[in-house]
């Protein structure tokens, strides 16, 4: 499975400005979504 987070603007934006709501909201979902799960067992194999 291929993830799509990389390409992600939210994640992209979230990167930039980790300070913002857009930010603390991203990182909230990534505790409970399955590609943000997926993405990071796919860093792991590299």
């Amino acid at each position: 499975m291929s993830s799509d987070c990389e390409r992600c603007e939210i994640h992209s934006y979230a990167v930039r400005k980790p300070d913002s709501l857009i930010s603390k909201v991203w990182r909230w979902h990534t505790k409970w979504c399955p590609g943000w799960k997926a993405y990071q067992i796919e860093l792991a194999n590299k």
